[in-house]
């Protein structure tokens, strides 16, 4: 009987072909599966099957492993993949059934006893073909990964061919076009992600992003394709319980480095040690003076060297003044209603502090460079989380 199916495969493995094709949606996508190709593999797998009932011993999986794996390959779902099997074994034992009655030796009771072999068979043949197909996904899985990263890694550092940046934004599932925006998240634990949760929230809001995990901190290529984009992403990042930075908007994927700089930056700028977010463009200044440390170590011994080299207490107070004083855009009363004091006592202080440094408040030009003086104070306490020893938070 085996050997009488044998000679017909082609035929056969037509039939189981288009029995599944009209059963499993899936299978009927010329796209994924030719139907020649599915011809081939019904047939393939129908001998394996035929071959094993003709001769016994232990079992060959081989062609059910191919199938599992190039399934996987084609991306045809595990659950149709495992019903095509189904139906292409019962066509077969159908098959068999039918070729028994034309061999009348063929008792009822063979044919009991090797249903159950048939069906054991087919079992571990299944077995197979999901085995093979999760290993093949898993693996396919990691290589997709692994792609995507690069991809994600090359945008964030500029180092891609030419071709590749478009093509990187398309397997990214990113606009070609702008804007786009680059978040910072900064990390308390080494590898600790979060804005888990935050690509699902702004993939539903129908804002594409790709991610990067670093060591110490993660980073974000949100694209922004509507005109409330923007103030959706800012929505959704000040709910996460993180301390993040973001990025001016900008057009090309070219200047997704230089947008992860400023990004990076606002994070520095971050004041305080919970969770926030702060954005480049609402202190360019404070930007800029993170930008260059250096250079702002020295404005602040040109500028506040002599306010700095008073006794903490006094030095804390000024530069608490000087603070509210800018932070209140200059009004005397304003600041002494934060600092809980009277006018008098703000404007006696900061004629303090143009008698130590030499400088009129009045002039625009001084005005600039004690601000610019006062943020890289701040950042230089805010370095190592804390303030100047002795220094007081006293009004």
């Amino acid at each position: 009987m085996a050997a009488a199916l044998q000679s017909r495969l082609p035929e056969l493995g037509e039939r189981m072909a288009l029995r599944i094709r009209s059963n499993v949606d899936a299978y009927n996508d010329e796209s994924l599966i030719s139907l020649d190709s599915l011809c081939r593999s019904c047939a393939a797998n129908a001998d394996f099957v035929l071959a094993h009932l003709r001769r016994g011993g232990t079992p060959d999986a081989s062609s059910a492993r191919e199938t599992g794996q190039a399934r996987a390959e084609q991306g045809v779902p595990l659950a149709d993949t495992l019903h095509a099997y189904r139906i292409g074994s019962e066509l077969l034992w159908t098959e068999i059934l039918a070729e028994a009655q034309m061999h009348p030796e063929v008792s009822d009771d063979l044919l009991v006893s090797e249903s159950a072999e048939f069906w054991t068979l087919s079992g571990l043949f299944a077995e197979a073909v999901a085995a093979a197909y999760r290993e093949t996904a898993a693996e396919l899985t990691s290589r997709g990964q692994a792609r995507r990263s690069a991809l994600v890694e090359a945008l964030f550092t500029g180092i891609f061919a030419e071709r590749t940046l478009w093509e990187a934004a398309r397997e990214l599932g990113l606009p070609e076009h702008g804007p786009y925006a680059v978040a910072v998240a900064e990390a308390c634990a080494s590898g600790e992600e979060l804005l888990a949760g935050t690509e699902a929230a702004l993939r539903q809001a129908t804002l594409p992003s790709a991610w990067r995990l670093l060591p110490d901190q993660q980073l974000a290529l949100i694209a922004l394709p509507t005109a409330t984009a923007e103030s959706t992403c800012l929505r959704i990042l000040r709910r996460t319980r993180a301390r993040v930075g973001l990025s001016p908007c900008f057009r090309s994927l070219r200047e997704t480095p230089q947008a992860l700089r400023f990004a990076r930056l606002a994070l520095a700028g971050l004041q305080g040690t919970g969770p926030g977010l702060a954005r480049f463009d609402d202190n360019p200044l404070a930007m800029v003076v993170s930008a260059a440390p250096a250079e702002a170590a020295h404005l602040v011994e040109v500028v506040l060297q002599p306010v700095l080299d008073l006794p903490a207490a006094e030095r804390s107070r000024l530069l608490r003044t000087l603070e509210h004083w800018f932070a209140a855009a200059g009004s005397a009363a304003v600041a002494a209603q934060s600092l809980f004091v009277h006018p008098n006592t703000v404007r006696y202080r900061l004629r303090r502090v143009e008698e130590l440094t030499g400088r009129s408040l009045s002039d625009p030009r001084v005005t600039a460079d004690i601000g610019a003086a006062l943020l890289a104070v701040r950042n230089r306490r805010g370095g190592d989380g804390r303030q100047a020893a002795g220094e007081a938070d006293a009004p």
